[in-house]
Formats: structure tokens, C-alpha cells, sequence
């Protein structure tokens, strides 16, 4: 059913979440995963401001990719740095290069007057992509893997 499965990963404290969904998807259809973080940059009127620096970025990568591995899942990574406005045409362009059978990736939540200004990235991809798309809610941050933390 699915060969390639990529994941979309963020710098939020949800993305393991998305990266253990994607792990157990893939455990399930003998998938290979690509995992894609786009190092995202905002403009302004005099320049161009990175919202993160390539350490901050590979390290979220690697995060990811190594969860996979050790998941057991074959798994790459690719970073692409992007404008904050590319960001879903970027990552809809590397599902139909890699030709992935599915997309997952986590819509964050905003409210009604911030999802007008900004829409979610998660929404332009489904609207705009040819892949099938797993939206995976946003969880905890905590690895499903681990007992969660409680406070006693």
C-alpha cells in the first residue's frame, strides 16, 4: 500500500508525535521514510531574518530520523531552508519529487482570526498537493514510547 512515506517535521515540541505515527504507519506497510524539516526564514522589508540556525535545524532532523531508526523504519532526512511563505509549496514539491504515497504532518492549531492572517500550512498542502496526506493531531510532546510525565 504505502512504499514511501514522508514526514514533515516542525521545530515544535509536538513533532514527535507526527514522527512516531509516521514510525508505526510505516512498521505496518514495510514503508521507507524521508523525513523533510525546512528551515524557514521570514522576510521583511530590509532582509531576510532565518527563525532558526542550521544546528537548531539538523538537530530536529536528526531527532526525527533517529526516532525512525530506532523504531526500526529505514529512514533519511532532507533540510530545506524555505521562506515561511514556501513552506507548504516546498514540502508538497518534495512529496511529488520523492514520489511519496503519503504526506504526514501535524496541523497546529489557531483560531479563527489567526488561521485567516496566517493560514496553516497543513491546509495549503491539502489543498494544493497530489499526495495523500495523514494529518496527525497535535500531542503532548511526550514520547509515546515513555510512560508520560505526571505530576504526583
Amino acid at each position: 500500500m504505502f512504499e514511501r512515506i514522508l514526514v514533515a517535521v516542525d521545530s515544535s515540541r509536538t513533532r514527535l508525535t507526527t514522527v512516531h505515527s509516521a514510525a508505526a504507519m510505516a512498521r505496518l506497510t514495510g514503508a521507507r521514510v524521508r523525513v523533510l524539516h525546512v528551515a524557514a526564514s521570514a522576510a521583511t522589508l530590509a532582509a531576510v531574518v532565518p527563525l532558526e540556525d542550521d544546528s537548531e535545524a539538523e538537530s530536529v532532523l536528526d531527532e526525527a530520523v533517529g526516532v525512525l531508526r530506532r523504531s526500526g523504519v529505514p529512514a533519511e532526512g532532507v533540510m530545506v531552508h524555505a521562506l515561511t511563505t514556501q513552506i507548504a509549496g516546498v514540502i508538497s514539491e518534495t512529496a511529488a519529487a520523492w514520489k511519496a504515497d503519503l504526506l504526514v504532518l501535524t496541523p497546529h492549531r489557531r483560531d479563527m482570526f489567526g488561521a485567516l492572517w496566517d493560514p496553516r500550512v497543513s491546509d495549503a498542502v491539502v489543498h494544493t498537493g497530489r499526495t495523500a496526506v495523514l494529518l496527525v493531531p497535535e500531542g503532548d510532546g511526550n514520547d509515546p514510547a515513555e510512560p508520560p510525565v505526571t505530576d504526583r
